[in-house]
């Protein structure tokens, strides 16, 4: 369309309407409205309220429209001046493209819109149906929401909240908080949202980390013996830490456990045993547990700690896992070692190239094998050996068919991958005994039955039974056997004189389960009772003082027979009169009551093996009340210092390797106290 002025008319409502003199004719709705000065500012408004407009009506096409008024002298053919009149000129701006506007919108749109539907001229609540005008502003809807809803739009506190907890949880580095994807999805769904710096994260992630502490120490106050446990890992890159943590039984019989601090160690190797000692002696001064500790186990062989400080007064164990590993380590012989290694190259294979792991895929739908992967070995840990083996025998038979394909294989390829059948016959037999160890760590590292307790009694069983050689066992196998054998019996020193003083042993004496000690040689068993015997007889020394103190405030009943005679009831009767020559503590239980405790407790029943000896201790420990307070102290010792063998475990172990130091204390203390 056409202007007075033989102009072009730019605005996209000159599709709806044509001029009529000084009005414009609705082309919809034959609605005429007045037109005056070339604005547009009358029609916009008119299709917004009446007529659905596809095209984008905005204020910028309608200052783009406004035409530049100039005065204008009109000369005739003569060349005198005639009449001054005005001209209209279109305005040197020109419109911006529908699409780019769109998407500017679609940038700008509120969060209101989650909560509310416009229909019509309304716009709708979807959580109370409630119906307001809507007059293309959202200042109503964001009203009625704050009166209404105020859940719906959290407050910066309450983000900045649940972005801590999420640090906490998930083991993130703080500086997540500046990452630019991160900062646009919170701007995206938090209306003006200010993003905190990563110093105001840190500062509201020390508050909860003091809160935290707190809680711990008073936690701590109530416990009267705890157990240890010393971790050391390796971070990124290559820096070296200390966890240490703590365990101990609560008054009603629940186990517990807690970190307590992580520090950095030397980088270099000139990490010490007095290094080590200091740190953890550090650590329990700064927790208030001198004179608290039982034992101390870590999972390291490399730096162990003795008792000659004096202020050190606990006994060391090294976690069975450790233990079991280094075992294993020993028993690999140079053929085992060639078989892991073809093994862990045919697996690597498989999953690295797409067309093998394809064929592998249908081979198994074919053979209705698991549709599952192969897995592969870490050379720091056995029991992946074992889980590989296991696949690999669980998916031969299609691995070989897949390998005999040439069409996926060459003939080269294929026999620098494939594995003999001699060597399949050595694996199935070795996977057998690799078994038997990892449900030996399964048992150990399981948080219910996660005490020490249960260490000796699996160590004999494995060194008796389970790895006993056979006479159908591959020669592999048997020396496999036999070497780890005596591995165990060297690093678990199970041929010591001093065997019944180790807190694996006495805590499986104070386990019902185990107490009978029917792994031990008869010899062995009179030792670790007499063991429990003087345990229970110190315990027992420790509080006689205390008690004798308060017996001698108590006001006596019995006659004094240096103010006076004898009554003469009491002459009359000669129970009365032994008591008085013999003392009321004669007939006292009290002098004997250690022995009995000792001698009826190992006489008593022993419960099943499923039975949490815990929840045993909570019904039972009136009856022996000495042996009580033995279990507290050293129920508590952990088996492991770290269970890595579970799912959890694995999963923590890889995020806090990738924390930064300076707030690796905090957000580890933070995640595994969690559950205080």
């Amino acid at each position: 369309m056409m202007g007075r002025s033989g102009r072009k008319r730019s605005s996209s409502v000159w599709d709806c309407f044509k001029q009529v003199g000084n009005y414009v004719q609705c082309t919809r709705c034959n609605a005429t409205l007045k037109y005056c000065g070339g604005a547009t500012s009358t029609m916009i408004n008119h299709m917004k309220k009446h007529t659905p407009f596809t095209k984008p009506i905005n204020n910028e096409e309608e200052i783009e429209e406004k035409p530049i008024i100039c005065m204008v002298e009109t000369v005739d053919e003569e060349g005198n001046s005639g009449q001054i009149s005005q001209a209209f000129l279109q305005s040197p701006n020109t419109s911006s493209d529908c699409t780019e506007i769109i998407d500017r919108k679609r940038l700008k749109r509120s969060s209101v819109w989650d909560v509310f539907i416009k229909v019509g001229d309304e716009v709708h609540c979807t959580m109370c149906d409630s119906k307001l005008k809507y007059r293309s502003s959202t200042t109503s809807m964001i009203y009625h929401i704050r009166n209404k809803h105020s859940e719906a739009l959290p407050t910066h506190a309450q983000v900045n909240e649940l972005i801590c907890k999420m640090i906490e949880k998930d083991m993130l580095p703080i500086s997540v908080v500046s990452g630019e994807g991160f900062c646009d999805l919170l701007a995206f769904t938090v209306q003006n949202f200010k993003m905190p710096s990563p110093i105001d994260i840190t500062r509201l992630i020390e508050g909860h980390f003091h809160e935290r502490v707190e809680e711990l120490q008073l936690q701590l106050t109530k416990v009267d013996k705890v157990a240890l446990t010393a971790d050391f890992w390796t971070g990124l890159p290559s820096q070296k830490y200390v966890t240490v943590s703590c365990s101990f039984i609560t008054e009603d019989w629940q186990g517990k456990w807690a970190v307590l601090q992580t520090d950095k160690l030397p980088s270099d190797s000139s990490i010490t045993t007095e290094c080590v000692s200091e740190r953890l002696l550090k650590t329990v001064e700064t927790w208030g547990l001198a004179q608290k500790v039982t034992a101390c186990v870590q999972n390291t062989v490399d730096i162990f700690p003795t008792r000659d400080c004096a202020k050190i007064t606990w006994d060391y164990a090294t976690c069975f896992s450790t233990t079991l590993q280094l075992a294993v380590n020993d028993g690999l012989s140079e053929d085992l070692l060639h078989i892991i290694t073809a093994a862990g190259k045919l697996v690597r294979h498989f999953n690295i190239n797409h067309m093998a792991n394809q064929a592998l895929q249908q081979k198994q739908l074919q053979m209705c094998l698991p549709q599952v992967k192969l897995i592969q070995s870490n050379k720091t840990r056995w029991d992946t050996i074992c889980d590989m083996f296991e696949r690999l025998l669980e998916q031969r038979w299609a691995i070989k068919a897949v390998l005999s394909d040439r069409t996926i294989f060459n003939r080269q390829e294929a026999q620098a991958l494939e594995i003999e059948d001699d060597n399949w016959q050595i694996i199935e037999n070795f996977t057998t005994v690799l078994a038997t160890l990892k449900w030996a760590t399964t048992a150990i590292s399981t948080e219910a039955e996660g005490s020490i307790s249960n260490i000796y009694p699996i160590t004999f069983s494995l060194i008796q039974i389970h790895l006993v050689a056979k006479a159908d066992d591959i020669e592999q196998v048997a020396s496999f056997k036999q070497k780890i054998q005596t591995s165990l019996r060297k690093r678990m020193e199970v041929d010591s004189t001093d065997l019944a003083s180790k807190p694996a042993l006495i805590s499986s004496m104070l386990d019902p389960r185990h107490k009978h000690l029917n792994f031990l040689p008869p010899t062995g068993r009179l030792a670790a009772k007499i063991k429990l015997h003087e345990l229970v007889s110190k315990l027992d020394a420790s509080s006689t003082p205390a008690t004798a103190s308060k017996e001698e405030h108590k006001p006596s009943d019995i006659p004094s027979t240096s103010h006076g005679p004898i009554p003469r009831k009491v002459k009359s009767d000669r129970k009365n009169t032994m008591m008085l020559l013999l003392g009321d503590n004669y007939s006292c239980p009290d002098a004997t009551d250690c022995e009995a405790q000792v001698d009826y407790y190992l006489r008593d029943i022993s419960p099943s093996l499923d039975i949490n000896p815990l929840h045993w201790w909570r019904i039972n420990a009136p009856r022996f009340p000495k042996l009580a307070s033995l279990a507290r102290q050293y129920l508590c010792v952990p088996g492991v210092a770290l269970p890595l063998s579970t799912e959890n475990g694995q999963t923590f172990a890889t995020l806090r390797a990738r924390l930064d130091p300076e707030h690796v204390n905090m957000l580890i203390f933070l995640n595994r106290n969690a559950t205080l």
